[in-house]
């Protein structure tokens, strides 16, 4: 997969309520950003960025656009993360992981979950 084009944090939050929603209007995609308090042009705004930049597809439903994302929310959340990691630390994890375990305060949950990984990672 190549690399997703880079998004802004307005345009995240509009392909987030897209993945909880396809097929959402751009009044539906307000509805579901109240904290966010746009209006609905503001939305179709963000919407066509997202169109013109690939990410977004969508459909003609009577006088109503209906949107749809072209990039699974897991697919594009990797690909940030992969990017991420090769401009700040070169591609070598482990002084982020490192840095976050330190930093971050953990559940027995989710430190269970991290040595279940890093167990199967060990394994593979």
């Amino acid at each position: 997969m190549t690399d997703p084009p880079k998004i802004s944090n307005a345009e995240w939050a509009v392909m987030e309520a897209v993945w909880d929603r396809p097929g959402a209007t751009a009044q539906e995609v307000a509805e579901d950003l109240p904290e966010k308090a746009w209006s609905p042009r503001t939305v179709k705004t963000l919407l066509g960025r997202l169109v013109k930049k690939g990410v977004l597809a969508f459909d003609v439903d009577g006088q109503r656009y209906r949107y749809r994302a072209r990039i699974e929310r897991d697919d594009y959340v990797r690909a940030e993360s992969r990017s991420f990691l090769e401009r700040v630390h070169g591609g070598d994890a482990s002084p982020l992981l490192a840095y976050f375990l330190r930093e971050s305060k953990l559940s027995g949950d989710e430190l269970a979950e991290l040595r279940r990984i890093l167990d199967e990672k060990e394994g593979g």
